[in-house]
């Protein structure tokens, strides 16, 4: 897929969450939770295909992409095992705690998205630009052949 095309889908699925998550608000409860198993269960496998492309791209990828998925993982494992924690807590100042908590959690992780958008972007362009380098470079270099 063209690293553009990458960015469109990126772009749709983000207009798609936004649309969910608006849709959110007037859904009943028992619904609501049904889209939250469903999107957190699409969110994992997203993270282990990604942790799995990591591991099978080895020397494709950079270290440090691939250093930066498995961390991305464990904080999201992490999150994860919170949330699942305070369900578990059922008074009224608990539940407070708790949807503040994960409010603020959305919020860093809506940030992060953010930042690795900008991330994606400089990495496209700069993509582009190498591969312009290169071309250039061989159309400038007498043939090898």
């Amino acid at each position: 897929m063209a690293l553009s095309d990458q960015l469109s889908k990126l772009a749709a699925k983000a207009k798609e969450a936004e649309d969910r998550a608006a849709a959110a608000q007037g859904k009943a409860k028992a619904q609501l939770e049904q889209d939250v198993k469903a999107a957190r269960r699409s969110a994992q496998e997203h993270a282990d295909q990604m942790r799995k492309n990591a591991d099978t791209d080895k020397g494709v990828a950079s270290d440090w992409w691939s250093d930066m998925q498995r961390s991305w993982s464990d904080h999201v494992d992490a999150v994860r095992k919170q949330v699942d924690e305070k369900k578990a807590e059922h008074d009224q100042a608990a539940a407070e705690r708790h949807a503040y908590s994960t409010e603020e959690d959305a919020a860093y992780a809506i940030d992060y998205a953010y930042g690795a958008v900008e991330e994606a972007e400089y990495a496209v362009l700069e993509a582009i630009l190498a591969r312009k380098d290169a071309d250039e470079l061989a159309s400038s270099s007498p043939s090898t052949a």
